[in-house]
């Protein structure tokens, strides 16, 4: 079960709906040459609030309207592309036979399931409301609709094994609370709720220029014995062993400590005939302190060197027990900026440090005020035996 990664954008510069409309055609040839559309993420340029609400619905309508019952997964945010375009799509698909395709709804919201012998996954993306007024009211009706779908499908929170938080203007702070250490605490709520196994998903949280929280997730099972294990960078303190000293605000109970984030460094995941690595968003920290301030290229090359050090392939060998060939295949990288004036440094990096590798550049801000960019991956490794450790 392999996927394949599209970055598509449009051939000439338009209104949102239209650049969209160019993508979503050249989408539809790679669907006409057999490949399964799994999850798409739209990424769009919009500064108006109900401008945004009405494209997002254009958006996902249009697309039902096109694919039907092939639908993907799909998220619309407030993330722009390197100017001039305002629309840039990151499209993963299925590619191959020997397993079945199923999309069904929920809140007019596609979700997808992919099924092979005992193994399922669950790509859903969306999922949440803007609620301008509250983020605390979005971030709870967020993770309880997430909820309901895992329980749909007979999973739960323990099946979660990759999870993207799209945290509306994540560095706000109002009455000494913050909107991301809001979202970090009610993250942390429901992780103590509905997760049991020990360790957490990959994940990235980056900001919105609109209000809310939208969240995607992958999410695995399988009636096998089924690989999933956490990769830690030794260079970096694990996020959820963060110290108070860099969270920001309140914590959101008022009394007890704040939650830090609760995520992975990496998570590797065996998906019957391979090691899909989920590297999450990664920037420029060393221990647990930012490294380079002001310097984005100095940003850079530290977050470059972070996710090369979390897919070693000695590293991986290590952490799975398994042997496989080579040093492993980038299938995707997904590259955070937060100045429009970075993108071609950011770019230029990149590029040299990952040749070839299909990449997508959106502007965002980033967890911490003195982080200028961050960038998340996906890997695939391909065993040569399944023996154990």
């Amino acid at each position: 079960m392999l996927k394949k990664y599209i970055v598509c954008l449009p051939e000439k510069e338009g209104t949102v709906i239209n650049e969209w409309e160019q993508c979503l055609k050249q989408l539809k040839e790679f669907i006409k040459d057999g490949y399964r559309p799994v999850k798409f993420n739209v990424f769009i340029d919009v500064t108006e609030y109900n401008s945004f609400i009405e494209i997002r619905r254009q958006i996902i309508d249009s697309l039902l309207d096109a694919l039907g019952t092939e639908s993907p997964a799909v998220n619309v945010t407030v993330h722009p592309p390197e100017q001039p375009f305002k629309v840039v799509v990151e499209a993963m698909f299925a590619v191959g036979r020997g397993a079945s395709y199923k999309t069904k709804l929920f809140n007019g919201l596609p979700y997808v399931i992919v099924e092979q012998s005992q193994y399922r996954e669950l790509w859903a993306a969306g999922v949440g409301e803007e609620f301008p007024e509250s983020l605390k009211h979005a971030a709870y009706f967020a993770f309880d609709n997430v909820l309901e779908i895992l329980q749909l499908e007979g999973m739960s929170f323990d099946n979660v094994v990759r999870q993207w938080n799209y945290i509306g203007n994540i560095l706000e702070v109002r009455d000494e609370y913050q909107n991301y250490q809001i979202f970090n605490d009610i993250r942390s709520e429901c992780y103590r709720k509905y997760r049991t196994v020990k360790h957490f998903p990959s994940a990235t949280g980056v900001g919105m220029k609109m209000p809310g929280v939208f969240l995607d997730i992958c999410a695995v099972d399988s009636g096998e014995e089924l690989l999933i294990m956490p990769v830690s960078n030794p260079l970096q303190i694990n996020a959820y062993e963060y110290g108070q000293q860099v969270l920001k605000g309140l914590p959101l109970n008022g009394t007890k400590p704040k939650n830090p984030p609760q995520f992975e460094r990496a998570l590797l995941v065996e998906n019957r005939s391979n090691l899909i690595l989920f590297i999450s968003g990664t920037a420029s920290i060393i221990g647990q302190e930012t490294i380079g301030k002001g310097d984005i290229a100095k940003q850079v090359t530290v977050t470059i060197n972070n996710i090369k050090t979390l897919s070693e392939p000695e590293r991986i060998r290590k952490t799975s027990g398994r042997n496989f060939s080579g040093s492993g295949r980038y299938l995707l990288l997904r590259v955070y900026i937060r100045r429009k004036e970075d993108f071609s440094i950011v770019k230029e990096i990149t590029e040299k440090s990952f040749p070839g590798v299909p990449a997508v550049y959106i502007q965002a801000d980033i967890c911490r005020d003195d982080l200028l960019t961050e960038t998340e991956a996906v890997m695939v490794f391909e065993p040569d035996s399944k023996a154990g450790n």
